[in-house]
Formats: structure tokens, C-alpha cells, sequence
């Protein structure tokens, strides 16, 4: 910690605690991932290197990499105890007898300091602690413990208990012995078969044949063996304690390092000095303390609900509370309200098996629109259950069911007229659990380059260890000074240069960028990703409903005749076509409202037909018949359709939409205009379904329900295209310019047609050349490169893509992913591709993960849903949530809505308020956007704006209580999202520069915290070595206002705030660079000079008197002169290294930051010029000469003038590091316009 004779701040320290961690998010694997075994350790390892793997398993899942048995040694072995104990008498029998007290005390002093050290190291370190208190074992069976290493990000290591219990066997079977540990609320099993840890398995991946014939559990025994392995459904973590959380805080190293420094100020007399840090210590820990126990209390109300279900046990049907549902178990679950009308909470997540419900999953993914949910009957018994496949047939805990409708022709029947489930998964396990674990478990310190802080301050330790070298060199060299004092001097050289107050500054540095994203409304459960956010060089977004808006408008049907005209007149269509259009869709009703897909509410209200709730769709104005929904089968994104069956009259048909280009292979006839049909208005930027029908024999309602889909869904007949315009969101293009304009580069992922993709790229500045998509030939089974127009065609050579790009933007859909897949081709062509076009959930996953291989730094937005993969896979992942954007006085440009968008808005609020009756929306969508606007629009909707601003208040209220900086906010179920780390309440893409623009400020700002604090440490190390050694010191007053100052500058400047627009220009991306040591060089070289000069010139003016180095402080002018040249040194350093502009506010906009350096600069003016005589006694100061004085001022403004001048040079010599692809754009663009000047 820097001394106070050193020019560095006064260290204010707080336990940064963050709840919002970095857990890895789960797969829903019944068992771990893939295992590695002793078998696979490569043939090239070493003997020894093989003997030191043979305690370790690797489970190699995304919660847990590596187990290590241990075995706790007795006391008397331990080597904290044991080597000291001998080391004590060593010193009693040998050191005591052989020097005199003073140095036998100071050896004492240092075998407690390394006794001390080292108890306190087996706290800090998990490895170190197992080295001293443990044995590595080889056998299980000896082992009483483990240490367990989590996977990247997920944490760090703990020491668990091993547990080893019986398990009854079958009844001609031994019993079986289960070994298992616990990690973070998930149970780990010990497997003989793989030979490591695996998670415990629970039923969720089986075929669905098996949960069909499940009839819960037959048995009492069962029942308390299941309860045995995966426990009560409950979320359990234990009650802390403000003494608890307050010890484990005074315990954390650097607060332990800086009271240690206390005391070495407190043996060098600074006893003010001392004793204010001292309080400022205990009061910042414990305020941190009260903050961490609020933010955990907070927590452990979020309960499994409690209400009571019917379920199938022992061959009954029994009333149970939803704390005793096991995995296995068959409930009977519906709508359940509590006393104050309040829905009640899916406790479990649970498969249906008959029936179907809607559901509200706000909770979970934080999208409002409710969800529908239908059992797996009809789906084929061999299939295997995959729950995020298949999460439309899936309750997820923590859900509320808003309506139900039970299934009476199953052959179990529930007695209370619910829907039949079968629970999966329960306690943390659950969607619910999982998010909860997301939460509660946050990684290491909430931080930014922690391993380049190591390295740093190691950098900065070899400075110290050279001076405390030359000090304890010249001390020897004089026999009668102190080894005392001089053991001391050095003790505080090495200390000084390890700032403790570092990874507070870095903590505050994230916590501040947390809060304010969560200010607009976005908000982050793994912390660590926020510095990513400003090294994003590659930004991805959907399409549908991210770029464009929910609100489809319906054109026309298409593909009627050879004709590649719309038909817009609904009189005129064909009548199959229009009962396609008002039948085949998954609108439900929810409290009289109907609600979906806002597609097909557009279609539905196109052809002026109306949906009633007994799932019957018929013309408004009559004269057509009846349709009757018999059967769904819902839209899967991976088969890219939906079908139904219907009934019209007394006759059955399969009705059928989907994709082009998967309805065309289902058509027992193509029609020849079929593909330029469709091509035309996909290319036009227009949505495109494929309509198709077949009739079905004569059935019973029963049979028609039973039909698998695969038989609903072939020999089709074809109806025409339903073409939709997706209007585009009013700031889409001017966000993607922005970020454009930024250095990022721009890709679209959606899964629809690839010329719609090409054109919306198009118009919101994704791709700026002409464009070429990769397809089959035609006569071919060779690939090749089209144009939207089909004019330009090139042959697909995968070594030549690179070069391609530099003339076009590629897009490639996701059959031809697949063919990348089999030609090792993904690498050579993902890189260069701007449109991906077509693909599946899996393929976008896929994407992203190529993106980062090959070092490019990813950001994915979209919807929390279909992306869920993607948005995972990214370094940062934003899940836009359609929700009112909060009402703030302080929006970024790309942020400021258009008069468009507030139509758009107010049209949205009407469609949705005005839906009746059954007739879908209503005809407000015929209002001009005129009216849209109007005062009575406004009127209509300004109950709903007042509750949302009531809400903000709230959310604005909570945050200023914590708002400071020293901790995260709280991040609620509701506002985060499984889905994502980063989830923003705005429909609207605003929310990406955001991100970037806190992830920038935060990387600037460390960069500064690491400039100022290295800069103070290497002059404290120069001031108590060299300085010292000649008598100069500081008093104890004076280091007290220079702390006060300095706490003050970090505060403020740790609190800037980014700019509104994002610069071209990128932050540098690591502390190790030619820039930051250049500057620290430079700078450091001034500051010396100005400091040794001002002292050479100060004792000119000195009596000759002969100064001891271990003397107490008295006034002279020499110590006057050195705190005055340390004030200024203070100041230039703070004021130089402040990252403004382009990224943050500059020092002028800064405005506390400003005034806190006018008041030192005024402190310095006052006191150097002597105003104020008793206040320069109360400070210990001596008057100086007028020629010193002159002299002080002007060189105080010469070394600011150089250093401000060789900073700002470094900075434009050294810009932030420009991506390659920008380099390569660049040279590109270079090479045309040289091209076009010959």
C-alpha cells in the first residue's frame, strides 16, 4: 500500500459482493457431458506427470472440470503447524543466545509475520490450503474429501466432502455403495463404468414413450428411495448473518494487506493517518456487509410455490404440497390462484402428457407474450425428449399457468379436471433453479484483466525490490543506524508498490457500468462479460422481430396464377386458401383476449375472418363455412412448419404452411412459377409462407386427433404464398450505422428466406456491396455464388472466399452450413459471410462459436427464444424483450425516438387493446399514422404509461440506494433471462450500443486506474528509498489531506460516463502495450526530474544540518517543498491520464472531477503562496523564499505542460488496435480508388 510520504491515494477500501454470476449455463443432460479418462492421457506425458493425474478426475461438463481426492491430515502433520513449531525452537535455541534483543525480536517478528502468512494464505487459496491441510490420495475409498475445479468461468475452486452412503439393491442384489459430493447446489455421482463424477441424473432425456406409460411411483419404498436421490423440491441456502458476511470480507487480502500497512504507519508514527483509514476501513466493509446481507435476504424469499396438487402415487391419486413432488411423479396441474387472486407457480418442471395450457414465462425469460403448451401425444413413442427442442410440450418451474384445457381421452384421468404431467426436474435443477444458481453464485471478484493485474504489479515490485534493495545496501553500510528503523523503511518500500486498493477500483469500475444499464432498463447476471463488451469487434442480429417490427401487415396471397401479382381481394380467393390462412395458426384466447403470433393475428385480420374461443374460425360478414380446429401440430424451428387438422362441415383436412422451400418438397405438384413466385417477393424484403392442403378419409374426431404429423403434413396440394410486409424498426438502420461507424463489423443470422434477409440488410446497412448467395446449381450438385437477380454467378472454391469478400457480401443459408459441415469448409467461409440466411437454432449456435475460433470478439442480439444458443455462445449476449423502453432524461442519440416509432408504439398498444369478441385486431390498423399520434391515442393509453413510470420509479428508487458503485444491483427473476447474460426491456436494438458503450468506459477507465496507480507507486517507492535515505518526510497531517484528495479523484473519475455515440476510434484492449509503458516511462521520468530538482533547488536555501534518516518529522524546507511537489504531482497525474473523450465524458463535462482538481490546484496555490500563514503551521509548513516560490509554480506548470503534451502524442501515435478485417477493408478501399484514379 503507498506510504504516506508518497504521493498516492488514501486507501478507501470496500468488499465488492455481487450477486449476478458467471455460472456457465447448464445443458438438461440427465448425466455429465462427455468424461475423460485415465485412458486418454496423451502417450507424450511423463511418468511423473501421469502419477501426479492419478487423484484427478476429469468431469469435463460446463459446471465442473476436475476432482482431486484429498485426505485431511491429523493436526499434529499439518505443515502450518509442524515446521513452525520447530522453526520456534530453533530461533529459542540458537537465534535468542546469538544476537541481541532488538535483532532477535525483529527475526521473531518475521517468523510470526510468515506463521501469520501462511494461515492466512490457506484461506485465501483453496490449492494452497489443500497442499498444507491436506494429502492427495489415489484410492476413493481413502479420500474424505475433494477439491473441485469449476470450468472457465464458473468460479473458483472449493473443498468438498465426499459422502459415501448404501443404497438397497434389487432383492437378488448386494446393496450398492453411492459416492457423490455436492458443488453449488448440484449433486455430483461417483461412476465405476466412466471412472469419474457425473451429474446426477434425472429423468428429462428419455424416449417419450417412456413418460407416456409412467404411472408414478407404485410404492411407499420408492417413493422414499427417489426422496433419498434427489431430495425435497425446495431451494435451500442457509440464512446469513451480518457477522458472518463481515468476517469474510475483513478476511479477504487486500483489506488484510492494508490493515497490515496501517500498523507499519503506525510503527512509523502517522498515528492520524493511521487511525482515520483504519475508520474508513471498518465503515466502508461493514455498509458493504449490511448491502450483501440485504442483497441475500432478498434471495432466499424466491420459494418453491406451495400449493397443493393431486398426484399419483402408491396406485392413488393423493393431495400433496409442491415441496414433495419428485422427479417421476404424475400430477395433475391446472390454473391455481392464492388468497389476493394472485396466479400460483408451476413448482417443477414437468412434461404434459394430456392436455394443454398457456402459460406466462415472464419469470424466466422475461417475454411477456404468453406461451401455449401442448402434450406429446402424437408424437412418435421412439422420439427422445430434448427440453429445449421441445418446450412447447414442457411446464418450466416458476411459470404460472393463466388458462388450461385437461384431455379426457387419456387413459389416466385426473380427478380435479387438470392437465397430466410428469415432473422432470425439481429444486435447483429446474429452469427456475438454474437461473436462480445464475444468480446466487457469482464468480470470483466482479473485476476486469484480473490476470493482468498480477503481472502489473509485478512489474511494479521489481521497482520496489530495487529500492528496498539500495536503502537496506546503504543502511548496513552504517553500523550505527537502527536495524530496526531500517527493516521498517524497507518493509514499507515493498508495500507501497502493491496498491489494495486495485481491485476495488476495477470492482467499481464493472459495478458502475452494471448500474447504469440497469438504469435503461438492461440488465446482466455474469458481470465478467462487461469488459468483453468494449473489445466487440463483431456485432450479429436476427431479423425478425430484433431488426424488424412485430407488427406484420398482411399484402396478399401470391402463386395463384403464372401472374407474379398479389391478389389482394379477398373475394376472389379460393376458399381453401383463406381457411388455410384463418385456421392454421396457434392463436389462443387468455382472459377474452386472443394473443400470438402477430403473423397470423395479421393474416387472420387480412381476410376479415374471426377466431372464436372454441377454436372455430369463420367469415365476419358469412357466406363460407365453419372451420374447426381438431388437431395441432405446432411450429418447430427445425422442420420449419406447422400443420392442423380441421374439420368444414363433416369433412376432415390437414391444412399446412411453412417455409417455400419445405412446403415444395411435400407437394404431390410443383407448379413451374412455384420458385420465381416466391423469389420474387422474398427479394423484395417481404415474409413468404407456402400454403398447402390435403383432404383426409372419412374418420372418427378421435382418429383425426391420433394422426401423426408426418402423416398430416405429406401428399399436399398447393394453395398459394401468403406474402406479409415486416416493417422495419424506426432506429434499426440508424443503431446498425452507428455501430458501423464504430469499427464493429455487421452480420445478420435469421432464420428466414435468404433474398428477404439480403434486402433488410440492405436497408439497415448490414451490406453495402452488391451481394452474391451461395447455392446448389441448377444442374448441378456443385455450389456457386448468385446474385439476388441471378445476372452474376461465380463457382464456389472455398479458397477463394476470402478474396471474394472484398468485392461482395456473401450470404450462405443453412443447407449449405451443412455441406460446410461435410467439406471442412466452415472455417474458410463463416469468417467472410455477412447474411446467414435459413438457419436453425443449432446452426447459429454453430455460427458464433466459428466467430470466436478464429479470434473475433462476438456480440449476439435477439429475441430469448429461438437464439437461446447463440445468445449463449456469444461473448456477450443481448435477449430484447418487447417491453415499454424505460422514460429516462439522459438517451443516447441512437436511442431518441423518431415520431415514427411513437406511432408505431401507440399503433402496437391499440392492436393489442382492442382485440374482442373474437375478431382479432381490430380495425384500427385502417387508421392513418396521423391519428395514430393523436391526442386521443395518447389519451387512451395513459393509465398504462403512468403504471410504467410507477414501476421505473420503483426500480430507479432501489438503485440509488445502491447505486454507488461499491455493489452490483440486484437482478431479479423477471428481469433476467435464461436465455441470456445481458436481457434489455426494449423493443429495439438501442440497447447494443449501450453495452458496448459501458464495456468501453469500463476498459478506459481501468486503463487510467492502472496508469494513476502505477505512477503513484513508483513515486513512493523513489520518495521513501533515495529521499528517505536524506531525511525528507512527510507529517502526519499533510499525508491525510493528500489521501483525501486522492480518494476524492478515483471517486470521481470512477463514475464518468460514457458518451452518447459511439467513436470510431477502439480503446486499447490490454494493459500490456507499447502505449501504456511508453506513458508510464515518460511521465515517471518527468515526475522525477520536477522532484528532484525541486528539492536540489529547495536546499539551496537549507542551513547545512545533517539529517538522520530515522528521525522524527520536524518542518523544514526541504519536507515543505517535497509535499508541495507532491500535491502537484497528484494533481497532473490524475489530470494527464483522464480518459475523456472519445469514450467518456471529458474533464470539463466531468464535473465533480473538475472541481475536485480546481480545489487541489487552489490548495496548492494557497499554501505555496502562503495566504494563509496559520493554516501552513497547521500543516507543518515553512515559509518559502519568493524566488523558490516563483520557481515552483512555473516548473509545476512546465511538468504538467510535458506531461499532458508526451500523453497526448503516445495517444495518437498508439491508437486502440484496429481489427483485421477493418485493416483489410481499409487496404481494399485503398486499392479501388487507386485503381480509379489510373
Amino acid at each position: 500500500m503507498p506510504h504516506p510520504d508518497g504521493f498516492s491515494r488514501l486507501t478507501i477500501t470496500v468488499e465488492i459482493s455481487l450477486i449476478g454470476g458467471c455460472l456457465a449455463a447448464e445443458n438438461d443432460s440427465a448425466a455429465a457431458a462427455t468424461t475423460k479418462s485415465f485412458s486418454e492421457i496423451p502417450e507424450n506425458w511423463s511418468l511423473s506427470s501421469i502419477k501426479s493425474e492419478m487423484s484427478r478426475f476429469y468431469v469435463g461438463g460446463k459446471v465442473v472440470d476436475s476432482v482431486d481426492f484429498l485426505r485431511k491430515r491429523h493436526w499434529a502433520w499439518r505443515l502450518d503447524l509442524w515446521p513452525f513449531a520447530i522453526i520456534y525452537g530453533v530461533w529459542l535455541a540458537a537465534i535468542v543466545p546469538s544476537l541481541d534483543a532488538v535483532d532477535a525480536f525483529i527475526v521473531l517478528g518475521s517468523l510470526v509475520a510468515l506463521h501469520i502468512l501462511v494461515f492466512l494464505f490457506t484461506v485465501w487459496s483453496v490449492d494452497f490450503k489443500c497442499f498444507v491441510q491436506y494429502s492427495k490420495v489415489n484410492d476413493i475409498h481413502r479420500a474424505d474429501t475433494c477439491k473441485v475445479t469449476p470450468a472457465k468461468f464458473s468460479g473458483s475452486k472449493e473443498i468438498e466432502p465426499l459422502h459415501f452412503r448404501k443404497l438397497a439393491g434389487s432383492s437378488n442384489s448386494e446393496d450398492v455403495e453411492e459416492i457423490y459430493f455436492d458443488f453449488r447446489k448440484q449433486r455430483f455421482i461417483y461412476s465405476k463404468e466412466k471412472n469419474t463424477f457425473g451429474k446426477l441424473p434425472y429423468p428429462s432425456k428419455e424416449k417419450l414413450g417412456y413418460y407416456l406409460k409412467n404411472t408414478g411411483y407404485g410404492t411407499e419404498a420408492k417413493v422414499v428411495a427417489a426422496t433419498e436421490k434427489w431430495g425435497r423440491n425446495v431451494f435451500e441456502y442457509p440464512q446469513p448473518t451480518f457477522s458472518k458476511l463481515m468476517k469474510e470480507q475483513i478476511m479477504e487480502p487486500f483489506f488484510v494487506f492494508q490493515v497490515f500497512c496501517v500498523g507499519l504507519w503506525c510503527l512509523d508514527e502517522y498515528w492520524y493517518y493511521s487511525i482515520f483509514t483504519l475508520f474508513m476501513l471498518f465503515m466502508f466493509e461493514s455498509t458493504m456487509a449490511k448491502s450483501r446481507l440485504k442483497t441475500l435476504s432478498e434471495l432466499r424469499r424466491v420459494k418453491v410455490d406451495t400449493q397443493t396438487l393431486m398426484v399419483y402415487r402408491c396406485g392413488k391419486w393423493v393431495k400433496l404440497p409442491g415441496t414433495e413432488l419428485l422427479p417421476g411423479d404424475v400430477v395433475s396441474i391446472g390454473r391455481s390462484t392464492d388468497q389476493s387472486g394472485e396466479d400460483k407457480s408451476v413448482p417443477a418442471d414437468m412434461l404434459i402428457l394430456a392436455g394443454s395450457a398457456i402459460v406466462n414465462e415472464a419469470i424466466l425469460t422475461g417475454e411477456s407474450t404468453p406461451q401455449w403448451k401442448v402434450s406429446v401425444m402424437g408424437r412418435g413413442i421412439d422420439e427422445k425428449l430434448s427440453t429445449r427442442r421441445d418446450k412447447a410440450n414442457v411446464l418450466f418451474g416458476g411459470t404460472k399457468i393463466l388458462q388450461h384445457t385437461p384431455d379426457k381421452t387419456f387413459h389416466m384421468k385426473a380427478p380435479d379436471g387438470g392437465c397430466l404431467a410428469v415432473v422432470l426436474r425439481t429444486g435447483f435443477e429446474t429452469s427456475q433453479g438454474k437461473l436462480m444458481r445464475t444468480i446466487l453464485f457469482s464468480t470470483e471478484r466482479v473485476t476486469a484483466n484480473s490476470w493482468e493485474s498480477g503481472l502489473f504489479i509485478l512489474f511494479l515490485v521489481v521497482f520496489a525490490l530495487i529500492a528496498a534493495g539500495y536503502v537496506l545496501k546503504k543502511g548496513l553500510e552504517d553500523p550505527t543506524r537502527s536495524k530496526y528503523k531500517l527493516f521498517l523503511s524497507c518493509s514499507l518500500i515493498i508495500t507501497s508498490v502493491i496498491p489494495p486498493e486495485l481491485p476495488m477500483e476495477l470492482s467499481i469500475a464493472v459495478n458502475t457500468s452494471l448500474i447504469a444499464l440497469a438504469r435503461r432498463g438492461i440488465y446482466c447476471t455474469e458481470p465478467f462479460r462487461i469488459p468483453f463488451a468494449g473489445k466487440v469487434d463483431i456485432c450479429c442480429f436476427d431479423k425478425t422481430g430484433t431488426l424488424t417490427s412485430d407488427d406484420m401487415e398482411f399484402s396478399g396471397v401470391g402463386g395463384l396464377t403464372e401472374s407474379e401479382d398479389l391478389e389482394t381481394e379477398i373475394s376472389k380467393l379460393p376458399t381453401r386458401t383463406l381457411e388455410i390462412l384463418a385456421s392454421c395458426h396457434a392463436l389462443v384466447f387468455v382472459d377474452n383476449k386472443l394473443v400470438g403470433d402477430p403473423l397470423e393475428k395479421a393474416a387472420l385480420k387480412g381476410i376479415d375472418w374471426s377466431y372464436k374461443s372454441d377454436e372455430k374460425s369463420m367469415p365476419k360478414k358469412g357466406g363460407g363455412n365453419a372451420v374447426q380446429i381438431v388437431q395441432r401440430h405446432h411450429f418447430a424451428s427445425h422442420l420449419k412448419r406447422m400443420a392442423v387438422v380441421v374439420r368444414v362441415q363433416e369433412q376432415f383436412f390437414a391444412f399446412v404452411k411453412g417455409a417455400p422451400e419445405t412446403i415444395q418438397e411435400r407437394l404431390v405438384h410443383v407448379p413451374a412459377f412455384y420458385v420465381k413466385t416466391y423469389k420474387k417477393h422474398t427479394r423484395q424484403g417481404s415474409r413468404v409462407l407456402a400454403l398447402a392442403y390435403k383432404s383426409l378419409p372419412e374418420m372418427t374426431v378421435s382418429e383425426a386427433r391420433n394422426l401423426e404429423r408426418d402423416v398430416v403434413e405429406s401428399g399436399l396440394t398447393f394453395a398459394g404464398f401468403a406474402v406479409f410486409n415486416c416493417p422495419i424498426r424506426g432506429d434499426s438502420a440508424t443503431v446498425l450505422s452507428e455501430l458501423k461507424g464504430s469499427s464493429h463489423d455487421l452480420v445478420m443470422i435469421t432464420g428466414d428466406q435468404a433474398l428477404t434477409a439480403c434486402h433488410v440488410a440492405g436497408r439497415v446497412n448490414i451490406i453495402s456491396k452488391p451481394a452474391l448467395i451461395l447455392s446448389r446449381g441448377k444442374n448441378s450438385e456443385e455450389y456457386e455464388w448468385v446474385s439476388p437477380d441471378e445476372t452474376d454467378i461465380v463457382k464456389y472454391r472455398g479458397n477463394e472466399v476470402e478474396a471474394l469478400s472484398d468485392s461482395y457480401d456473401l450470404c450462405i443459408g443453412g443447407d449449405c452450413i451443412e455441406m460446410l459441415q461435410q467439406t471442412s469448409g466452415i472455417p474458410k467461409v463463416i469468417p467472410y459471410v455477412k447474411v446467414f440466411a435459413r438457419v436453425a437454432p443449432e446452426q447459429k449456435e454453430l455460427i458464433m462459436t466459428t466467430f470466436k475460433s478464429v479470434g473475433r470478439v462476438t456480440l449476439m442480439c435477439g429475441d430469448g427464444t429461438n437464439d437461446v444458443g447463440a445468445l449463449k455462445q456469444a461473448h456477450i449476449g443481448v435477449a430484447l424483450l418487447n417491453a415499454i423502453p424505460p422514460a429516462q432524461k439522459e438517451k443516447s442519440s441512437s436511442e431518441a425516438p423518431t415520431k415514427n416509432d411513437t406511432a408505431k408504439s401507440g399503433k402496437s398498444k391499440k392492436l393489442k387493446s382492442t382485440v374482442e369478441n373474437g375478431e382479432g385486431p381490430s380495425k384500427s390498423r385502417a387508421v392513418s399514422r396521423s391519428e395514430s399520434t393523436s391526442n386521443q391515442a395518447v389519451n387512451r393509453h395513459l393509465t398504462a404509461a403512468e403504471m410504467q413510470r410507477e414501476k421505473l420509479k420503483k426500480l430507479m428508487s432501489e438503485l440509488n440506494e445502491e447505486g454507488d458503485g461499491r455493489s452490483a444491483p440486484i437482478v431479479k427473476l423477471g428481469d433476467a433471462s435464461m436465455a441470456s447474460p445481458f436481457t434489455a426491456k426494449h423493443a429495439s436494438v438501442a440497447p447494443t450500443t449501450d453495452v458496448i458503450r459501458q464495456g468501453r468506459s469500463t476498459l478506459v477507465t481501468t486503463l487510467q486506474m492502472f496508469k494513476i496507480l502505477g505512477l503513484n507507486c513508483l513515486a513512493t517507492a523513489y520518495v521513501l528509498s533515495v529521499m528517505n535515505l536524506d531525511g525528507v518526510k512527510l507529517g502526519d497531517i499533510q499525508a491525510t489531506i493528500s489521501g483525501v484528495f486522492t480518494a476524492a479523484f478515483f471517486l470521481f473519475i470512477s463514475h464518468a460516463r460514457p458518451l452518447p455515440t459511439l467513436s470510431a476510434e477502439r480503446p486499447h484492449p490490454n494493459i500490456f502495450c507499447s502505449y501504456v509503458f511508453l506513458s508510464l516511462l515518460g511521465q515517471f521520468a518527468v515526475h522525477l526530474f520536477f522532484l528532484i530538482s525541486s528539492v536540489k533547488e529547495a536546499e539551496k536555501y537549507m542551513p547545512d544540518e545533517c539529517i538522520e534518516p530515522d528521525s522524527n518529522f520536524h518542518p523544514n524546507l526541504v519536507n515543505t517543498v517535497s509535499y508541495m511537489v507532491g500535491m502537484m504531482l497528484q494533481v497532473a497525474t490524475f489530470a494527464v491520464n483522464y480518459m475523456g473523450h472519445p469514450f467518456n465524458q471529458s474533464i470539463s463535462e466531468n464535473k465533480p472531477f473538475l472541481y475536485a482538481l480546481l480545489a487541489a490546484v487552489g490548495f496548492f496555490t494557497v499554501i505555496t503562496s502562503d495566504l494563509f500563514r496559520d493554516l501552513n503551521d497547521w500543516l507543518k509548513l515553512v515559509p518559502l523564499p519568493r524566488a523558490l516560490r516563483d520557481k515552483l509554480m512555473i516548473w509545476a506548470l512546465l511538468m504538467f505542460l510535458c506531461c499532458y503534451t508526451w500523453e497526448r502524442l503516445l495517444r495518437w501515435a498508439f491508437p486502440g488496435k484496429m481489427p483485421a478485417w477493418r485493416k483489410r477493408q481499409q487496404h481494399v478501399a485503398a486499392t479501388i480508388e487507386k485503381k480509379k484514379s489510373l
